[in-house]
């Protein structure tokens, strides 16, 4: 893996495709022990959670479990408007299911507040949340995920979803912003 450019900003490579897919299977154990039998719904946050909802709906072998999208937005840049915007809602029946919220990335914990709150009025059996990769250091609200694939530094990262204004979501490793010296 070689640094990349994106609109004038440079990128290191941080984690690699292997390690992501060894940290998506172990999830994917996890969650198999956990909902066997619940009839789950897998919850992917779009647009940065989908690379990995499907690597881990496809590494799970739950015959009885569906996904569903739903669409927030809470950055601009690389930098968080700390205002939550619901672009896309869910349109299943979810009371008494057994919900798993999907996200690329939990840092601040705005966006996983405010969904979680906003599925509690619907009674679903539970709600947990599984996470790619979580910044604990940037944890301002809520709580942590119950699931998570990395814990990581307050760094700006992108590659596996995640995105700088729409880019990059299509590389398959991780990338963090090299710091200035």
């Amino acid at each position: 893996m070689e640094e990349i450019t994106y609109q004038g900003l440079t990128f290191e490579p941080y984690i690699r495709r292997e390690e992501i897919a060894k940290q998506v299977h172990r999830l994917a154990e996890e969650i198999e022990r956990d909902y066997e039998g619940k009839n789950a719904l897998f919850l992917c946050i779009l647009n940065g959670a989908f690379i990995f909802a499907s690597d881990l709906f496809r590494a799970c072998k739950l015959r009885d479990a569906e996904i569903a999208f739903i669409r927030f937005k809470s950055y601009q840049g690389m930098e968080s408007t700390g205002e939550v915007k619901q672009l896309m809602g869910l349109t299943e029946d979810i009371e008494g299911r057994h919900i798993l919220i999907v996200e690329d990335i939990i840092d601040s914990g705005i966006t996983a507040a405010q969904l979680r709150k906003e599925l509690a009025k619907h009674n679903p059996a539970s709600v947990k949340m599984v996470s790619l990769l979580f910044k604990p250091d940037a944890l301002t609200i809520g709580e942590a995920p119950n699931y998570v694939g990395f814990e990581i530094p307050s760094k700006f990262i992108l590659g596996y979803g995640l995105d700088l204004d729409g880019l990059a979501r299509n590389l398959p490793d991780i990338y963090a912003l090299k710091e200035q010296r």
